[in-house]
């Protein structure tokens, strides 16, 4: 294993312990706040969790997702959709937090990191970039057949479905992270869908499409096919991610958002990763091929 490739190992699991630790805060800390007094330093411990927990998970991921861009699609496919994503996202999320659309009327907590304009946590077109392309990986080669070039239809496929899929994500995490004891965010006005507008899902379907759709533009002839274990990170970041959220909000008691997450996100997500992990066939050559194959004339040998 390749040093950047151990890198970028030790960053997924810090992203997934660090996702632990903040849950373990949240559900098991704050309702119980006796329970540090039996573990030393915890205080301090919960602290720090609460102040910048958020914060290191995200860039945990971001770094994590990065690095495997760079080995698996190239510096030009990392590249391509980083700009898109943080730059389209970033921009969804100013307009969001300022004039209410195309997510509604919310603002962000504390908790996130320094805010962009006073409005935005950095963080946040962070998270966007990293789901989001574990999530248009994802679409895209379990759509792609036998390892050719997508086609048209294909790409359009994969855009939507990976968007379905960054989506998906939102429907678990926002309910709890936007209505828990120490929330992250808040909604001016609350939506009939567990607190949420459901403008705020047509946001972030669109955000998606964007930017997904301007990177699959880049992408296209320039970026390798990912099969097999190269899908690996993208689906253990994808579902670690949903199992965060999931365990926020049945700790919240919301089962439908969960329920939701599970059939739109993590089946297909699933389905995906599975169909691209059947090899590539090489070619079939038949006798009748061979025999009609023109035998060598003397002049070329």
């Amino acid at each position: 294993m390749s040093r950047l490739a151990k890198i970028e190992q030790a960053c997924v699991i810090g992203h997934l312990v660090a996702m632990a630790f903040g849950l373990a805060g949240l559900l098991l800390v704050m309702p119980h706040p006796e329970f540090l007094a039996h573990v030393p330093g915890g205080q301090t411990m919960f602290a720090w969790s609460m102040a910048g927990g958020g914060v290191v998970y995200i860039l945990f991921g971001a770094i994590a997702v990065a690095m495997y861009a760079y080995r698996t699609l190239g510096l030009a496919g990392l590249i391509s959709f980083a700009v898109a994503a943080i730059a389209i996202s970033l921009t969804s999320e100013l307009l969001g937090t300022s004039t209410g659309f195309p997510f509604g009327n919310y603002s962000y907590l504390s908790g996130l990191g320094y805010k962009i304009a006073g409005l935005v946590p950095f963080t946040i077109p962070l998270s966007w970039f990293y789901l989001g392309l574990c999530s248009f990986v994802l679409a895209r080669e379990g759509l792609r057949r036998g390892g050719q070039a997508l086609t048209l239809g294909q790409n359009l496929g994969a855009i939507a479905l990976g968007a379905v899929l960054l989506t998906s994500w939102d429907f678990v995490l926002d309910p709890a992270m936007s209505q828990t004891a120490m929330p992250f965010w808040y909604w001016h006005e609350p939506g009939a869908f567990f607190g949420m507008p459901y403008q705020n899902f047509a946001g972030w379907f669109g955000t998606g499409v964007v930017f997904m759709a301007i990177a699959a533009g880049f992408w296209r002839r320039r970026v390798p096919v990912v099969r097999g274990s190269q899908l690996n990170l993208p689906i253990v970041v994808y579902l670690g991610n949903i199992v965060f959220a999931t365990v926020m909000s049945l700790g919240a008691g919301f089962w439908v958002p969960v329920l939701l997450g599970m059939v739109t996100g993590v089946f297909p997500a699933v389905v995906c990763w599975w169909a691209a992990q059947t090899p590539v066939a090489p070619p079939q050559i038949s006798s009748e091929t061979v025999l009609e194959a023109p035998l060598p004339t003397s002049a070329s040998m």
